[in-house]
């Protein structure tokens, strides 16, 4: 396997843990009744279909597999066919990109400042997750097109739980106080992954967020990873703080989505 190959398939199994996965047509499908509304949490990885009749049992698997959930989402690469592709865009779905990172040796720039860094690991430590995870997702869901509730950043956390262990999440403190935090994961096939970075914006430009993917990185490597990816918006600045830290950009990664609450439209009126 090609790096590439490697770190795609250590993203995916970074999204599969805590869920409920299962391959059918020779895709990998992943579901949680619990989270219906997580989009890492249901969707479906892996399809290569090429002909009609295969497109058309693919799509019709995911209506009857995810029956409870209220979008179908479609992970896509380099190695899925363009006629599937073709037939998600003229279906409605909706892309986003993100981007794949790597680091291979060391990280670049000054090491950072010491930051008082620790593990979440109580009901209390989660309680202070929590309340640092409603403000980055009031941040995100700002840029958002769509307008959704905090039951959904709820679903989300649930989700997060679920991947620990393997997954080790931090936060970084300020007087005591929590300001961020980060996550690691030591991967498959040694490749590691280090994901989910959010500061506080006061706290922000302090060096917090450096000082948590030297951890994490570390953190990751001590647990056998020797290459680490990261994934980005490409939208966002992060991509390029990442690039300044060594982070060397891998491959896209296409998430194609259709919520089935929007309304259809009337063919007949075009």
């Amino acid at each position: 396997m090609t790096l590439t190959d490697r770190a795609l398939a250590a993203d995916d199994g970074y999204f599969a843990l805590g869920n409920e996965v299962f391959e059918h047509l020779g895709a990998k499908f992943l579901r949680n009744r619990a989270s219906p509304d997580i989009y890492d949490a249901n969707h479906v990885a892996d399809a290569r279909p090429t002909t009609p009749a295969q497109i058309e049992e693919m799509l019709v698997a995911i209506d009857r597999e995810c029956d409870a959930v209220k979008h179908r989402r479609f992970i896509v690469d380099h190695r899925t066919p363009p006629e599937f592709v073709a037939r998600l865009v003229l279906d409605g779905y909706e892309r986003e990109d993100g981007l794949i990172s790597v680091l291979e040796g060391e990280l670049l720039g000054p090491a950072p400042e010491e930051f008082d860094i620790r593990p979440v690991e109580s009901e209390a430590d989660w309680d202070a997750y929590w309340e640092l995870m409603l403000k980055d997702w009031h941040e995100h869901i700002a840029r958002q097109r769509r307008k959704v509730g905090d039951d959904i950043a709820r679903q989300m956390l649930g989700t997060k739980r679920l991947k620990q262990p393997p997954v080790q999440y931090f936060m970084a403190y300020v007087r005591n106080r929590p300001v961020a935090y980060f996550n690691s994961w030591a991967g498959i096939d040694g490749v590691g992954q280090v994901e989910d970075l959010f500061t506080l914006p006061r706290f922000r430009k302090r060096g917090i967020a450096r000082a948590l993917i030297h951890h994490c990185v570390a953190d990751a490597r001590a647990k056998g990873a020797g290459p680490v990816i990261i994934a980005a918006d490409p939208t966002d600045t992060p991509k390029r703080i990442y690039a300044a830290m060594g982070f060397q950009p891998l491959v896209v990664q296409s998430h194609y989505t259709k919520h089935l609450n929007d309304e259809p439209r009337d063919i007949n009126k075009l």
